[in-house]
This record gives C-alpha cells, structure tokens and sequence, in this order.
C-alpha cells in the first residue's frame, strides 16, 4: 500500500495559517489586511510600471538586476526574519514520520502559496513581459517566471535549513533585530544610487547586468531577452543555469533536512563552559572605576553587548550616524555640521534608560535609597554611554572633514557635536526619570501597548529641549562665521562647546536624580509592562 500524498495536506496547512492570521483582535486583522492589501498593491503596480517601460534603452539591464535583488531578498529573509513564515523551521517536523524527498516537495509546494510569492510572481511577470519581443519570447517567458521563483523559494528554504539552529538561537535573535540595520544601510546605499542613475542615466547598469545576467536567478530573465535578441544559444545557456542552480538548491536543502530530521540538536552543549569562562572574566571590570560607578557603567556595557533590542539600537545609531554624513560628503552635497548628526543619533541611546532595563530594573531600585543614590546611577550611565558617544563623534567628524578638507571648520564642528550631545544626555537623563516606557523583550516592537504617547514625548520632546539648549552655542557660531573678524575666532567653539556640553550634562544629572529618588514606584510601575 503506497504512502497518502503529503503535498496537499501542507498545501492546505499553509492555507489554514494564513487563514488564522484572520482569527485576531479587530485592530490586528485590520493591520493584517491592510498589509496585504498594500504589499499585492504595490506588487501590481510595480508590474504595471515594468510594462509601461517596455521597449526603452536599458530596460533589459534594469530588470536583470531587479530579479537580482528579488533573489538575495529571498535568500537573506529567513536570516532576519525567521518568523515571518512558520513553515520555515522543519525541525517542528522532526516527530513525524517523514523522508527528505517528500517532505522537500511538500514544503517546496507550500512555499507557493502566499503573499511572498505572489509579490515575486508580479515583479518576474512585469520583468518578462518588459523585455520580451515575438511569440518565442513569451513563450520562454513563461518558463523563466517558474524556473526564477522556484530558484527564490529553494534559495530561501536551502538557508533557512542551513542555519535553522542559529535562527532558534539567543544570536539569530539578534541577528533577527538588527534587521533594522540593513535596513537603515541599504535605504541610504539605495538613495546614493537612485541619485547617481539619476544624474548618468540607467546605462550605468549595463556593465552590472551583463555579469548579472548570468547568476540564477537572474539569468533566467536575461534568457527572455536573449531570445528577444534572436540569441537562442546563449538563452538556452542561461536557463540552464538556472535549472542548475535550482537542482543544486534542492540537493543541498535535502542534505540538511536530512541532519536536522535524524541527529541531536548540540548547539547548547557548551554554553556552560563559555559562560563559567565569561563569569571568571573581569577584564572590563578592572578598566572601569571602583564602586557603584564602575559596577553600573560594566551592566549598561555589557546591555550593549548582550540584549538583542539595545544592541540594535546601538549599532543602528552608529551606522546611521557614520553614513549621513559620510555620504553627503561623498556627493559633494555635504558639510562639516552634518557631523552633528553622529553625536545626535548616538545621544538618543540615553533617552529611557530605565526602561530598557525592562523588568529587570526593580534590582536596580533596591539599591535607590536617596537622591545621591540615583545621581551616581545616572551619573554612571551617562559615562558608560560616552565612552562610546565621545570618541565616535569625534571620529565622524574629523572623517566628514577630511573629505570636504574643510579643516578650518574642524574646531567648530567638533564643538558643536559636543555642545549637542551633552545637551541629550542632560535632557535624555530628565525624560528617563519623567517619562519611562516599557520595552518588550519579544517581537520588533520597541513600546508597550499604550505607553506610544509617552515614547513621543520622551524622544521628541526631549530633542527639542536639547535643540534650544544647544542655541547660546549655534547662535555663537553664527556669530563668528558672519562677524568681521569672527574666522580669527571660531577655534574657540571647541572648547566652548566642550565646557558647555559638560555643565549641561551635570546640570541635567543633578535635576534628574531628585525626580528618580521621588517618582521610584512610578518608574518600576512603567516600565515593568512589557
């Protein structure tokens, strides 16, 4: 007696989840929707405006370099979205009776049906039909639509197996988090780019997507236009490449089902060895103050390095803080005072420092019995945090400088990055202790339910107040650059600025310790809802 089919039955579980995304509070399956409707929009127009460019110059190098990326999204999605699809983690599967041949197909057929692929079905289809000239084309076109998505969906599926165990993973966590930085990256590389094509035009693409054209999946699209061409030759080679590449796929993402469904899951054995090794570590400890200060500075270091959602803040800041300005510069569009930018990203860090300790911070408010108790613990926040801020907005300036080799404004940058992030950290120290919010440990969002409006006035607000506390060192600046004379003098705005940000920083400590010691139940009560 032959085994049931399992195709179908996954089919229709794939069916029955995205049903189930319907099954939600009313706000949820309203955003659930929405999203939906959006992403099939987008997806349609998208296909439309692909078509409405057929027969212009370039049009084939455009849409070989779009199936390009549409193929690297599919292949890094599992990697910082591993529960965007629950269907992505077959060791769920490992009880069930199951071989890797069958269980390949059935997964393989399950990863068809969604908003995912029907997204990528409209972008290959408007792709083909753009470059496609004669009933040949088309004909191909068809296959390469179906040989360019089953190459996506066998990319995506290969890497999710390949590193099923990472994504489970404390570190696939962070590597899940820190989305938000390729994210922040690649939206600033995409707008350098745009801007680049927009001033030499989309023959720029042609060298690119002559080497392109011939990696799956690609080449499989390059192979519409070959035949469009008249050459059969090469178009036969490229979809063969394609091809290929998607038996390889298979072949590799059967190889791991196969170690996932038949050996033990050992990636947690020596946890407790690195971990004893860390604890017996005190090197930071010993670089750090003695006491209170250097106990503090040594967790909100280590909250850096550890906690998934701190640790993508930190490094999204940083990024973002190195490419405005870098960037800028790199156009010829920039100017020294974009260095602000550095110091005002990696200032916001201080905003909602209690809050980040989530549930956790009712240790902390133990030790709170005074006033002096909550300045030294903000104090010491406020020096963990600057042994990062100071010497990186110092980097970004003099790095911005040197490309504009504007250095005679080096000074007065510099004093004005400072001016800026002593006036976040006093502020960001006031709000921490007025406005606390909760930060939820799980999933991407970074304010509890409710607490929104108190995010808004904690953030925004206080960048507003540390924007006019900055004024008396803009106005003086202003001042230098426009008075007869005043060029002579701008290289007393570092110092200035230094000394201003530093009085600025204690005045906002000092203020903030009394509210800390005082509103203790308040902020325990805020920022433990997560």
């Amino acid at each position: 007696m032959s085994a049931p089919a399992i195709t179908p039955v996954f089919v229709r579980l794939k069916l029955s989840l995205l049903r189930n995304g319907l099954r939600r509070s009313g706000a949820q399956r309203v955003a659930y929707i929405a999203s939906a409707v959006i992403a099939l929009l987008f997806a349609v127009l998208q296909m439309v405006g692909l078509i409405a460019l057929r027969g212009q110059a370039h049009i084939d190098a455009l849409v070989v370099l779009l199936t390009a990326v549409l193929g690297l999204g599919w292949a890094v999605m599992p990697l910082f979205f591993p529960s965007g699809d629950e269907t992505l983690d077959p060791t769920r599967l490992v009880m069930l009776p199951l071989r890797p041949r069958p269980l390949v197909r059935a997964l393989l057929a399950a990863s068809l049906v969604g908003i995912g692929p029907l997204f990528t079905v409209c972008l290959l289809a408007g792709s083909a039909i753009a470059v496609a000239r004669g009933g040949a084309a088309y004909a191909v076109g068809v296959v390469a639509v179906v040989l360019a998505l089953l190459v996506c969906v066998a990319f995506a599926r290969a890497v999710a197996a390949a590193n099923v165990r990472l994504l489970s993973s404390r570190k696939g966590r962070d590597l899940a988090v820190l989305s938000g930085l390729v994210i922040a990256i690649g939206a600033q590389v995409v707008n350098f780019g745009a801007q680049q094509l927009g001033s030499s035009g989309l023959g720029e693409l042609d060298p690119v997507a002559d080497v392109v054209g011939w990696l799956p999946p690609a080449s499989a699209i390059g192979a519409v236009h070959s035949v469009s061409e008249g050459s059969y030759g090469v178009a036969a080679a490229q979809l063969a490449l394609s091809a290929a590449a998607l038996v390889v796929l298979i072949a590799v993402w059967s190889r791991h089902l196969t170690r996932l469904m038949t050996s033990p899951d050992g990636s947690t054995l020596p946890a407790a060895g690195s971990a004893a090794r860390e604890r017996t570590s005190s090197g930071l400890g010993r670089l750090l103050p003695a006491g209170r200060t250097g106990t503090v500075m040594e967790r909100s270091l280590r909250y850096v390095w550890r906690d998934p959602k701190t640790k993508a803040a930190w490094v999204t800041s940083l990024a973002i803080g190195l490419i405005v300005p870098v960037f800028n510069a790199w156009q010829g569009t920039g100017s020294v005072y974009f260095a602000c930018f550095a110091a005002g990203m990696l200032g916001i860090q201080m905003y909602n420092q209690f809050g980040q300790d989530t549930s956790a911070f009712w240790i902390v408010a133990m030790t709170i019995s005074s006033t002096r108790d909550a300045y030294v613990e903000l104090r010491a926040r406020a020096y963990a945090l600057l042994l990062i801020t100071l010497p990186y907005a110092t980097l970004v300036t003099v790095v911005t400088t040197a490309m504009l080799g504007d250095w005679r404004r080096l000074p007065e940058a510099l004093g004005l990055s400072f001016a800026l992030l002593g006036a976040m950290l006093a502020t960001g120290a006031w709000t921490s202790a007025r406005f606390p919010y909760s930060i939820p440990q799980e999933g991407y969002k970074n304010v509890a339910p409710g607490q929104t409006g108190l995010a808004w006035i904690s953030i925004f607000g206080g960048m507003i107040a540390a924007a006019v506390l900055c004024a008396p060192v803009i106005a003086l600046t202003i001042w230098l650059n426009v008075s007869a004379g005043g060029d002579d003098w701008t290289w007393l705005l570092l110092p200035v600025g230094a000394a201003y940000a530093a009085g600025l920083t204690a005045a906002g400590l000092r203020l903030a310790a009394p509210q800390t010691a005082r509103r203790l139940p308040e902020i325990l009560g805020a920022v433990s809802k997560g």
